[in-house]
């Protein structure tokens, strides 16, 4: 898979940037989000590299025929029903894992939202785990895993520092007009 992986991303006009996080356990920001084609290239960047990140997918996306191609390409059936937090799931496979990269994108959807979300911090935070600033770069066709984040107490300070990076790096999505920055930032 590795070598059609570099293949696809090759013929696609993809070019890598850095290769997968070190550390066996990490969250890594997938940023900016607005298409389901930015996990076909994040998907293949892993691959690329002969790794695998691990996504958050609806249980009912793990029933026959799909179960065992969802979990092949890093799925982790989340609960959703009352009661369940993402969160408190995705701390507890942390604990159970000895590898586990998972793929987060703050945004949480692929329409323009101005307010991220901030439940990879809660996770980072109560799993011990690193996070990493990843990104899929439509405007210059360049994937990577980006910089390790520090973060802080500070949970709103982290996510503008953040965003901040992104705006830096000048990012751009497939469909940039739904790549909300924060208009704190300009």
């Amino acid at each position: 898979m590795k070598t059609i992986s570099k293949f696809i991303l090759k013929m696609m006009g993809w070019k890598v940037m850095e290769p997968p996080v070190p550390e066996p356990k990490c969250i890594i920001l997938g940023v900016p989000h607005t298409s389901a084609w930015d996990f076909v290239v994040s998907y293949l960047y892993y691959q690329s590299e002969g790794h695998t990140a691990n996504i958050m997918v609806k249980e009912s996306f793990f029933r026959w025929p799909f179960g065992k191609i969802v979990r092949s390409m890093g799925g982790i059936p989340v609960h959703q029903g009352k009661g369940a937090t993402l969160a408190r799931q995705m701390i507890e496979e942390f604990e159970k894992r000895e590898v586990m990269h998972l793929a987060i994108a703050p945004e949480g959807t692929r329409a323009r939202n101005e307010k991220w979300k901030t439940g990879f911090h809660t996770i980072a935070r109560a799993a011990n785990v690193p996070v990493y600033l990843g990104y899929f770069d439509w405007g210059r066709k360049e994937v990577g895993r980006g910089e390790k984040f520090e973060l802080t107490d500070d949970v709103q300070g982290d996510l503008k520092r953040i965003r901040q990076w992104y705006v830096n790096k000048g990012v751009r999505g497939k469909f940039n007009e739904n790549f909300a920055t924060g208009k704190d930032l300009e």
